[in-house]
């Protein structure tokens, strides 16, 4: 089993900027993709970046040029710098890692966590 602990949430006032950070622990064998999903109240869980083992790299349109997705292999981490902070960013922001061998692989989630926009 993996778990996975997520910090850096929090209220942060509109063109503010906030990193996320999600911490893989227990038995891992490689992290494949790293993933960063949100869910606003009364919408959908959305995937808003992502990170291959290999670095490259992917954003939902509405956060592309304010968020950087990154990772630390050594330290099993991924971060979301999330930077010029809209009101619609709003949501919990929830990690997902994939976890395992090239043939065989799970996907975890983070327990999320609350990021808030408002002045």
């Amino acid at each position: 089993q993996v778990q996975l602990v997520e910090s850096g949430g929090g209220l942060v006032q509109p063109g503010g900027s906030l990193r996320l950070s999600c911490a893989a622990s227990g038995s891992i064998f490689s992290i494949y993709d790293m993933e960063w999903y949100r869910q606003a109240p009364g919408k959908q869980r959305e995937l808003v970046a992502s990170i291959t083992i290999g670095g490259r790299t992917s954003y939902a349109d509405s956060v592309k040029g304010r968020f950087t997705i990154s990772r630390d292999n050594a330290k099993n981490t991924v971060f979301l710098q999330m930077n010029s902070l809209k009101p619609e960013d709003t949501a919990v922001y929830y990690c997902n890692v994939e976890e395992g061998k090239s043939w065989s692989r799970t996907r975890f989630w983070g327990q999320g966590t609350q990021v808030t926009v408002s002045s």
